[in-house]
């Protein structure tokens, strides 16, 4: 059996006991095997846990767990630190944030006794032995998954997913079983978010050049039903059209359109650049296109003077992130004529039409010498577009966006570009994935925390105070997870950074209707109260139903919830 390792979003695929490394796209694994199936037993290593940020019980929450590799125990608050700053990155104001009350975060110190992550495929003395193949900024493997699994597991119930934070300050990760992520100030956020998308969720790519597309966020016979059709733009303006007529929430779309575009060139070379020789690619265009983005990502280039991006020999005026120094990041530049800005206003870019027809070439000159054995391309990739009227790029249209595979199969996605699981640094996924990820979360967590009971005595009549003459009351309270109204009591418990004012959003355009019931008998009285005081003994119940914008479609019920107790 091939034992093979996919790292989402860092262009690897790597089938370990051949020992070929293949520069495929990017791809997910359907399950982690970088480890064997069955994992030996071994005794967890000692772990200091600290809360990061809590909602409630993790009985009752998705828990994430930041376990140190890597980190000296000198070093211990830098990880509490570097483990904080990511959980409140991905959870404050972007990605997370509205189903933050669903989970918790937890960091998990452990003591190396080497500072760092290895290279050259040597893990340093760690307790999960974190490690890259080579120098370059890709995937980051585990030594020792059988440690992280018991670290986990001796957890029980405060551990959902484990992620092992690599004490490195460049860019590096892997998508599975365990989530692998580097202290990287830039580039950590980016594949925590990514990464989770695929475990939690889970779903597949929308970017192209990959192998696994699946998930609420695939499309793959124009034949059948839209999945994502409640949330197609066309649907919507039918729907204005048309105030009387319900919202669409069917998948049924007859004919969806295809947004025109295709991707003549994609390569992941992940080659060392030097001045001596430019590193060149070529590639075939149709001509027939009127837009077009050349794509890449590089790394040790800090400067904009230490490189030159050429199209055809013309320089593309490539400059590299402001602060980034050696980590990778990925650039777009936008060429051809008829794109937008978002009011749909025509941008100018300097360019008066698409590519012509026949051959092209793409170079990447190193110009500063003292880059050579440090400046790396990583990837690139050319991507040609329709005109505005046939391929819609303006952020918030959904609809049909073909994705290619490194097969050079098609399939689609919802958006041009406004999910994270194509363009990772975007900080949000589209409303497809959130409303996935709030399905997933809810598939785990129960809207009801618990019901709490306390009984009281209360004399019937004045003046009498024998056993006979006092009144049982019941009071029943239902704890709910911390949503809708509930969102601010959070934050004053100290459990939610955010502001107020976005909180008190969040909580208007969310809803609990609660209904109460006696031996299945609804009781008017008290509906949407958390509190009731009864007198009758009987069985009670509480039917709880959530409402979000961000869920249209609900068909396994995941937003309601209901217990009973017996008094």
């Amino acid at each position: 059996m091939v034992n093979t390792v996919t790292s989402a979003l860092l262009g690897v695929w790597t089938l370990g006991l051949l020992g070929n490394d293949h520069a495929y796209g990017v791809g997910y694994p359907f399950n982690d095997e970088q480890s064997p199936i069955a994992l030996p037993e071994v005794d967890p290593p000692p772990l200091d846990i600290h809360p990061l940020i809590v909602s409630g019980p993790a009985r009752n929450r998705v828990d994430l767990v930041f376990f140190s590799d890597g980190y000296l125990l000198k070093e211990k608050d830098k990880f509490i630190q570097d483990a904080l700053r990511l959980a409140e990155d991905v959870s404050s104001n972007t990605t997370f944030n509205t189903v933050r009350p669903l989970m918790n975060f937890w960091a998990a110190f452990t003591a190396s006794e080497e500072s760092g992550v290895g290279t050259g495929g040597k893990p340093k003395k760690t307790p999960y032995g974190l490690y890259r193949n080579g120098t370059e900024l890709r995937a980051v493997y585990y030594a020792y998954p059988q440690v992280a699994d018991a670290a986990c597991t001796s957890m029980a119930e405060q551990c959902d997913f484990p992620i092992l934070l690599g004490n490195d300050p460049l860019y590096g990760g892997l998508g599975g079983r365990f989530t692998v992520i580097t202290s990287s100030i830039l580039n950590g956020p980016q594949i925590l978010r990514h990464e989770l998308g695929h475990s939690i969720i889970p779903v597949g790519e929308e970017y192209d050049g990959g192998f696994a597309y699946f998930g609420v966020n695939a499309y793959h016979n124009t034949s059948e039903p839209v999945p994502w059709a409640h949330w197609m733009t066309e649907n919507e303006k039918d729907t204005e059209e048309s105030p009387k007529s319900p919202p669409p929430r069917t998948t049924d779309i007859a004919s969806p359109r295809v947004e025109r575009n295709v991707m003549p060139m994609q390569i992941y070379p992940w080659t060392l650049l030097n001045t001596s020789s430019p590193f060149k690619a070529t590639f075939v265009s149709s001509g027939t296109f009127p837009r077009y983005i050349v794509r890449f990502s590089l790394s040790g280039l800090p400067e904009e003077s230490d490189l030159r991006v050429e199209l055809d020999g013309k320089d593309l005026g490539w400059k590299p992130k402001v602060g980034l120094g050696m980590d990778r990041w990925h650039y777009d530049v936008k060429l051809g004529q008829g794109w937008v800005d978002l009011d749909g206003n025509e941008m100018s870019n300097g360019e008066s039409e698409g590519l012509a027809g026949g051959e092209h070439e793409l170079s990447f000159v190193l110009v500063n010498k003292d880059r050579e054995g440090e400046a790396q391309l990583c990837s690139a990739e050319v991507l040609e577009f329709g005109t505005e009227e046939e391929f819609i790029s303006i952020p918030g249209y959904y609809g049909v966006f073909p994705t290619f595979s490194d097969a050079n199969e098609t399939s689609y996605r919802p958006t041009n570009e406004d999910c994270l699981m194509r363009i990772v640094t975007t900080p949000n996924f589209c409303s497809v994935c959130l409303e996935g990820l709030w399905h997933a979360l809810l598939s785990r967590v129960r809207l009801i925390d618990d019901l709490i009971v306390s009984r009281t005595e209360e004399s019937g009549m004045a003046g009498l105070d024998s056993k006979a003459d006092k009144e049982k009351k019941v009071t029943i309270e239902a704890r709910l997870v911390p949503l809708a109204q509930f969102r601010l009591d959070l934050a004053e418990r100290g459990s939610h950074s955010s502001d107020s004012v976005q909180l008190r959003a969040l909580a208007e355009e969310e809803s609990y209707f609660i209904t109460w019931f006696r031996n299945d008998v609804a009781l008017p009285a008290y509906e949407n109260q958390t509190k009731i005081e009864v007198a009758d003994e009987g069985v009670y119940a509480i039917d709880v139903l959530f409402r979000t914008p961000e869920v249209r479609l609900d068909r396994e019920g995941h937003l309601r919830d209901r217990k009973e107790i017996v008094i």
